[in-house]
């Protein structure tokens, strides 16, 4: 098992310097608000924004395993909305390799990568990786600087606490004109008058 082991992280390693010559040919990114592709351009992978998020999004670490750090465990605290990212890597044929990233995540941008897709015959490594500057080259890409409203399927607690003291407001309105308007108003009892001044 060991020796399995040892094989599996010596045929990463030799795949290392292959993909990041090659690297991916194409991404897509979808979510809330934001929809793209991208794909490597003739300035050269290096340079490419491809490149960029290829960097920011821990791909190489988290697809083949290497040296850089991944996060032992999911972030604590809210991730916020989630995109999808589909990285196209052409090596005969094509694989694609499935991340999800949570730009507005506390503390930075986080990205995760489910263990065990397939690519150039090793399968992934997968797990949670951590860089503020892919929020940001999202951002000059068009992504909202601001995490979107969430729309349907949740409550928006960003919403619904103004609407609240809004309504709370109105009705300590309406009941305070209430009491108000019965002071001024006459009782009906002194409008009677007294027994036997009727004429």
């Amino acid at each position: 098992m060991i020796r399995a082991a040892f094989a599996a992280c010596l045929a990463a390693a030799e795949l290392v310097p292959a993909a990041s010559a090659k690297g991916p040919a194409a991404v897509s990114i979808t979510g809330p608000g934001f929809s793209t592709t991208l794909r490597v351009g003739p300035e050269g992978f290096s340079r490419s924004t491809v490149g960029a998020l290829t960097e920011q999004s821990g791909f190489l670490p988290a697809v083949l395993g290497t040296s850089e750090p991944m996060l032992r465990t999911r972030p604590a605290g809210p991730l916020g909305p989630r995109y999808r990212l589909v990285w196209s890597v052409p090596a005969g044929t094509i694989f694609h390799i499935r991340q999800e990233a949570y730009p507005y995540a506390r503390g930075g941008a986080v990205t995760y990568t489910k263990p065990g897709q397939p690519m150039f015959g090793v399968a992934t490594r997968g797990g949670w990786y951590r860089n503020p500057e892919l929020k940001r080259t999202l951002i000059r890409l068009g992504l909202p600087a601001q995490a979107p409203i969430r729309s349907g399927g949740g409550t928006n607690w960003t919403l619904v606490a103004p609407l609240a003291a809004a309504g709370a407001l109105l009705a300590a309105a309406v009941a305070l004109w209430r009491r108000q308007r019965r002071q001024r108003s006459p009782s009906t009892s002194s409008t009677e008058f007294p027994a036997g001044s009727r004429t």
